[in-house]
């Protein structure tokens, strides 16, 4: 009898240790879910879930030209997305994706096991948690108790993510607003920065790189590791294999293919037009001309005629979005159609670099040694040459961007006159023109031996004087091309 007291005491203890527990669990997740521990999202910031989307500029023939972005990212729609795309992403990050409602229960021993320092077990999160951790970032360096306060936000998140919005726009937020590195993030991007391709038609092999990059990015990027970056896509494949969304025969052919990175990086001064969108981008921007601020009156003049006459002047000034905000360029996914075919832009800039870089340019810079003042002629005189580049100082973002900061223009001017490492332009590629340019106007520049991936074929890398660079430029010939 005293024994079946003492196992009732402890019966009872238990019992009540494990209700007090799940309720301590209730009233922390109900304390949680309306920011008693720190700030949760709102409906309306995961309604904002597409911020941050580039600006696309297409051709009048329907070829993309380029973006204005601060974050590469383009938003598509779950019907862009090929089938093997989602095959492949579940089968390797979430098998249970349609099963769960953002917390799948039976991972949660892998999810402490990692919280506790096994990383070996895997993470355990859903495909939603980890949209939840993309969409509201950890901050770094966190403790171990608020990385695991950390961990319940985030299921929180995804419980909310899962309440609101439906299992296909889940896969597509996800998709979109993955980072995979060489500014490409979301799938839109990966695609054509890896394979000069769209989300829709994507190989197999392909979807299963991108999707490997998923698990770490920095380990798994192609351009860096590719030994095991092509591992880490075969994982997938085998994933794919054992959830049967593909055949043993197709794997062990998939398998054996390389990598075939098709890498197009994306920079506003690559691809074609890039005169044309950088005019066009600062056409757009500009602002209300103020007198003040201009150093030439004839560009006040001109710029005030374009406010008031242009309606695409200052386009993103002049108009405002619901709220009332302006547009901006750089974040609000406008898409910008021009007058640009973009055949006959190939064929001008394929002309130009046949004749100017490889004949006509060469030439003038020869031609160019044996005058007096180059590239100036021998009529003008020292006075007029360096009232052409201080004009030419004063035109320089360099100098709109210091005089902004309250710099006095006597110090700019200083920094002019300080070599820096910067990248300068040349139609060989190499230092030969450069070198001669160098010695023979005195210019205290020197070749940078940089270790970096080149964005160009017409890239050096050097270090010479702002005001140096300014005449290095002078003597290249500028060209233009009508067709009509």
């Amino acid at each position: 009898m005293k024994n079946s007291n003492i196992i009732n005491k402890i019966l009872i203890i238990f019992w009540t240790g494990v209700f007090v527990v799940i309720i301590g669990f209730v009233i922390y997740f109900s304390l949680s879910s309306r920011g008693f521990f720190g700030k949760m999202p709102t409906f309306e910031e995961l309604e904002n879930k597409d911020e941050n989307l580039a600006t696309k500029i297409w051709s009048e023939d329907n070829n993309l030209l380029g973006t204005y972005f601060r974050e590469n990212r383009y938003a598509i729609t779950f019907d862009q997305l090929s089938p093997t795309l989602i095959d492949a992403l579940i089968s390797t990050e979430d098998i249970r994706f349609y099963d769960h409602d953002g917390i799948d229960f039976k991972a949660l021993p892998r999810v402490f096991s990692g919280l506790l320092g096994n990383s070996s077990k895997g993470g355990g999160s859903t495909i939603t948690q980890q949209l939840a951790k993309m969409l509201f970032p950890r901050k770094s360096n966190m403790s171990k108790m608020e990385l695991v306060h950390r961990k319940f936000q985030e299921w929180i998140i995804a419980v909310k993510i899962e309440k609101n919005f439906t299992k296909e726009e889940i896969l597509a937020m996800y998709l979109n607003k993955f980072d995979f590195l060489n500014l490409a993030v979301g799938i839109e991007s990966a695609a054509r920065v890896y394979f000069n391709t769209t989300p829709d038609k994507l190989k197999i092999e392909q979807v299963a790189m991108l999707i490997g990059m998923a698990k770490n990015p920095s380990l798994f990027n192609p351009l860096r590791r590719e030994e095991e970056t092509l591992k880490r896509r075969n994982v997938v494949l085998s994933q794919m294999v054992k959830y049967d969304k593909l055949s043993k025969a197709e794997f062990d052919s998939l398998k054996l293919l390389p990598l075939e990175i098709n890498y197009h990086p994306v920079d506003h001064n690559l691809g074609s037009a890039t005169y044309f969108r950088e005019f066009l981008r600062q056409w757009l921007t500009a602002k209300e001309p103020i007198k003040k601020n201009y150093t030439d009156e004839r560009d006040y003049i001109e710029d005030s005629i374009n406010w008031y006459s242009e309606p695409s002047y200052g386009w993103f000034s002049k108009n405002t979005k619901s709220n009332g905000d302006n547009y901006d360029i750089y974040k609000d996914g406008l898409q910008i159609y021009t007058t640009i075919d973009s055949r006959m832009q190939k064929y001008a800039e394929e002309a130009i670099i046949e004749h100017i870089g490889t004949f006509i340019q060469p030439a003038f810079f020869k031609d160019q040694l044996s005058n007096t003042k180059p590239p100036f002629g021998n009529d003008v005189t020292q006075a007029q040459i360096e009232k052409i580049i201080s004009s030419s100082m004063r035109r320089s973002d360099r100098w709109i961007e210091l005089k902004s900061t309250g710099m006095s223009e006597a110090k700019i001017e200083e920094t002019f006159y300080e070599p820096i490492k910067m990248t300068v332009f040349s139609w060989d590629g190499d230092t030969t023109t450069f070198n001669k340019v160098a010695k023979k106007f005195q210019y205290p520049a020197k070749i940078v031996p940089y270790e970096k991936i080149k964005k160009t074929d017409h890239d050096i890398d050097v270090i010479m004087t702002p005001y140096d660079s300014i005449l290095y430029y002078k003597h290249f010939l500028r060209t233009g091309f009508m067709s009509m």
